[in-house]
């Protein structure tokens, strides 16, 4: 039985992680905030290897400020974002977690890149902010 499972906006890819998540966050930074369209993304950290797929995606590859490569991967018919896939680290696999078929169970448990919050965006969650990305 998978931990998670998730899809794009149109249902021509899904996925599966059967791990449970590592870590799930808050990211404030501009790059995401372009990606979503929102003020900030929730990302669900999960290892790589527990995550299989099914559909196409398409990679737009970005650049962040440590100047590695974020990968990021959406639908390729629908431009649902799914995944951020980091240069520095290829062991994880960010989930975008709007893309999950159940988000009941989710915690952030943090708050990144806060130095770029909206300015009406208060924290939203009891755990640690940081200003840039801790790691």
């Amino acid at each position: 039985m998978p931990e998670l499972q998730g899809r794009c906006l149109c249902g021509q890819f899904s996925y599966e992680s059967s791990a449970a998540p590592l870590a799930t966050m808050i990211c404030h930074c501009r790059n995401c905030q372009r990606q979503s369209g929102a003020a900030f993304s929730v990302n669900v950290v999960v290892p790589a290897d527990a995550v299989t797929t099914k559909g196409a995606l398409k990679s737009f590859l970005d650049k962040g400020d440590s100047g590695n490569t974020v990968e990021r991967q959406f639908c390729a018919e629908c431009g649902s974002p799914i995944f951020s896939r980091l240069s520095a680290n290829p062991g994880i696999a960010i989930i975008k977690a709007g893309t999950l078929d159940d988000t009941s169970g989710l915690r952030p448990s943090g708050e990144v890149w806060c130095d770029s919050a909206q300015a009406w965006v208060k924290p939203v969650v009891d755990g640690p902010r940081f200003a840039k990305n801790p790691g």
